[in-house]
C-alpha cells in the first residue's frame, strides 16, 4: 500500500473517493503537519501506486477487504501502545471508515467524513436495483456494474478530460453516462474551465496513475455493492 505522510505527533488517517489518490488531501497533509500532527494518505486497492489487489476479481473488493487494508496499515504506522488514529474519509472512503468504525472502533479516535452520510445496512435492499428504481439505466453507479463495459468507453476518452468532468462536476442532480454518449450534463468534448482548487498540473497526476492502473479497480467497489 502507498501512502504519503508527514509531520510527527498524533496520527490523522486520510482517505481518498472515486476516482481520486492520496493526492487529494496534498493541502490538508501539509497543514496538519505544520500544526503538531502526522498526516497520513494512502492510495485506496486498485488506485496509484498500491499493488497488489487482482482488479479482474471484483470480490477481492468488498467492504471487508478494504476495511481489512485500513486495518493492517492502521497496524503498521501506530506503536503498540496507541493503535487508534483520527479518520478523515471522502466519497468511497466515508464508506469505508464508516465501517471501519463499526468493525474496528478500537483502533478510530473519531471520525469526519464529507459527502457520504451513515447509511445502514438494509438486508432486505439491493442498492443496484434501488438506483435503476429511482434514477434508471444510466445513472453511473448502474452503468458500472457491467465488467468491462465503462472501461472500454472510458478507453475512448481523454484521461484528463474525464478526470476535469468527474472531479468538477457541480450539477445538483445526478451523474449520468449514457452508453456511447459521455457524460449526459456536460458533453465530453464541451471545454472544462478549471476551478482556482484544480490546475492543469493537479489533472496531469490524476490522469497518469489513472492511465497506469486504468479504471477497473476504482470502478470494482461498485461492482461488489450486492455482497
Amino acid at each position: 500500500m502507498h501512502i504519503a505522510e508527514k509531520g510527527e505527533g498524533p496520527i490523522v488517517l486520510f482517505v481518498h473517493g472515486f476516482p481520486e489518490l492520496w493526492y487529494s488531501w496534498r493541502y490538508q497533509i501539509v497543514y496538519l503537519a505544520d500544526h503538531g500532527y502526522r498526516a497520513v494518505a494512502p492510495d485506496l486497492r486498485g488506485y496509484g501506486d498500491t499493488t497488489g489487489a487482482p482488479v479482474n476479481d471484483p470480490t477481492k473488493f468488498t467492504i471487508y477487504h478494504l476495511v481489512g487494508d485500513l486495518v493492517g496499515l492502521i497496524d503498521a504506522i501506530t506503536s503498540e501502545g496507541d493503535q487508534k488514529v483520527f479518520v478523515v474519509g471522502h466519497d468511497w472512503g466515508a464508506v469505508v471508515t464508516w465501517h471501519l468504525c463499526m468493525f474496528r472502533p478500537d483502533k478510530v479516535k473519531a471520525l469526519v467524513n464529507l459527502s457520504v452520510p451513515f447509511l445502514p445496512w438494509n438486508p432486505m435492499g439491493d442498492m443496484v436495483k434501488m438506483m435503476i428504481a429511482a434514477y434508471g439505466e444510466d445513472h453511473y453507479m448502474v452503468r458500472f456494474q457491467v465488467p468491462g463495459e465503462i472501461e472500454a468507453e472510458l478507453a475512448e476518452m481523454d484521461t484528463k478530460t474525464v478526470v476535469k468532468k468527474l472531479l468538477t462536476f457541480r450539477e445538483p442532480g445526478p451523474i449520468y453516462i449514457p452508453k456511447g454518449k459521455g457524460f449526459k450534463h456536460s458533453p465530453i468534448d464541451a471545454p472544462v474551465t478549471l476551478p482556482p482548487w484544480l490546475s492543469e498540473e493537479d489533472v496531469e497526476y490524476f490522469a497518469s496513475k489513472l492511465e497506469k492502473t486504468g479504471f477497473t479497480g476504482g470502478v470494482n467497489y461498485y461492482r461488489v455493492l450486492r455482497l
